[in-house]
């Protein structure tokens, strides 16, 4: 990370017309597809490249295009789809690798280039490090009869939700037959087009806001209970079943209940992964900011808990590892081993609506009251300029009998409660995080955790 342009394992973002540029977009694509080009096994590799609703989505797009006909690449148009399409559509034409233009929940001004392996994952910290030295080393440019072509994909959309109503987690009649009501916020992102089709097939009826995929977010897009409350209101307004709220690339999905209450994104994928391990036993994989609620709904199931780093690729190559059926991140992201290793919001707004289906009439408030309720406060704050290790050292000294990970960043554990304290990936920001059985607990937790950085940043 500079001060103004984030370079991660998978991916670089800033803000446009600051630290990112068409320039830096150009380099970064020319750079992806130099390094993919080098491992596939056909003699022209061909490149997915699909981008979500940003108003700079456009002038980014044609630069990364720009920059992977330059180094001979092929180009594989999808258009204005979520990031779980483009990742599919990696898979489907078994492409050297793909290209999301997204800054995902980022606020307005950001924007991002993420890559894509083979596999469908985005980039593992090894072809990270791989593809950054590559860039290193240089680019050789396509002389004019070895550039690269570019062809669209109409067909990626249909063929995710084709995908997702072809998991065997789904009874698709019986939902049709449910006419579930779903008021639905889609913040003009990427999300209108697939979720409405969704909701359509499974015979849903629908109350909808923000579906123009024009960029031009109405609210923060990050979808958050704080954020969501035009979405809550139309919930009560329409007399809605559920309500559900997507982020601009349609990787994260957030509930409203039937009260009009934003239940916490933690449960999004605690509802989806109840579905599948009804059907398919195996661990359940999620990060460590993830609240303990899917501990509870693994016990249920009889299946154990893996946590890994925050981060969707260090879920889905944990979940690769394991053979694991389901997982995700506590932000509202599930993945569903059937479908793809990578977050999926359609996918897990149809298992949402499966759940209810087979509750009996039972609604979804009634459904999470199932489950203990647990407190989960989450904070963030700029950057510090010094060392985060300093930090960590003084949280450990003040809780002195709390349980210690240091995978990512710093986690304190006790019987009841969790502290977890990290950098950001996709902002210059700490994220501090912590959950126990009464808010009060969980926001001094917070406080005490905020102290020390707070006192950092003070002295900068």
């Amino acid at each position: 990370m500079t001060d103004k342009l984030m370079v991660s394992v998978s991916g670089v973002r800033g803000r446009v017309g600051e630290a990112l540029s068409p320039e830096v977009i150009t380099r970064f694509a020319a750079g992806f597809g130099t390094w993919a080009a080098a491992r596939a096994a056909k003699p022209r590799a061909a490149i997915v490249v699909g981008r979500d609703s940003r108003v700079s989505g456009p002038m980014f797009q044609r630069a990364a295009i720009a920059g992977l006909q330059s180094v001979g690449c092929d180009v594989i148009e999808v258009g204005v789809v979520p990031t779980p399409t483009v990742q599919l559509a990696v898979e489907f034409h078994h492409a050297a690798g793909g290209l999301a233009i997204t800054a995902s929940h980022n606020p307005i001004e950001w924007n991002a280039l993420k890559f894509i392996a083979p596999s469908g994952l985005f980039l593992s910290a090894e072809e990270g490090a791989s593809m950054r030295e590559a860039m290193a080393k240089g680019v050789a440019l396509a002389t004019w009869d070895r550039l690269g072509e570019v062809r669209s994909d109409p067909d990626a959309v249909a063929r995710h939700l084709d995908a997702i109503l072809a998991l065997p987690y789904l009874d698709v009649e019986a939902v049709r037959q449910r006419r579930l009501h779903v008021a639905l916020d889609c913040v003009r992102g990427a999300g209108g087009p697939i979720m409405t089709a969704l909701l359509e097939r499974l015979g849903c009826r629908v109350s909808a806001i923000n579906l123009e995929a024009d960029g031009r977010f109405p609210r923060p897009p990050e979808p958050i209970a704080a954020n969501l409350g035009e979405l809550e209101a139309l919930v009560r307004l329409a007399g809605a079943d559920v309500g559900f709220a997507v982020d601009p690339d349609v990787d994260r999905l957030a509930l409203i209940d039937e009260t009009g209450h934003a239940i916490g994104e933690d449960y999004t994928l605690a509802l989806a992964a109840s579905v599948v391990l009804r059907h398919r036993k195996g661990p359940l994989v999620t990060n460590l900011s993830t609240s303990r609620i899917v501990d509870d709904i693994a016990s249920e199931a009889g299946v154990p808990v893996i946590r890994t780093p925050v981060g969707e690729v260090n879920v889905a190559i944990r979940m690769r590892a394991e053979g694991a059926p389901v997982g995700g991140e506590g932000n509202g992201g599930v993945i569903v081993a059937g479908l793809h290793l990578g977050r999926d919001a359609p996918a897990g707004a149809a298992l949402v609506l499966q759940m209810l289906t087979g509750a009996g009439g039972e609604t979804l408030s009634g459904i999470t009251k199932r489950w203990p309720r647990y407190a989960i406060v989450k904070d963030k704050l700029d950057r510090p300029s010094g060392s985060l290790h300093q930090i960590y050292d003084t949280l450990r000294s003040a809780f002195p009998g709390a349980g210690v990970d240091l995978e990512d960043g710093l986690r304190l554990t006790w019987s009841d409660s969790w502290l977890h304290v990290r950098p950001s990936g996709t902002e210059p920001i700490v994220r501090v995080i912590a959950e126990a059985p009464t808010e009060a607990r969980a926001r001094e937790l917070v406080a005490r955790a905020r102290a020390p950085l707070d006192a950092m940043q003070s002295v900068r």
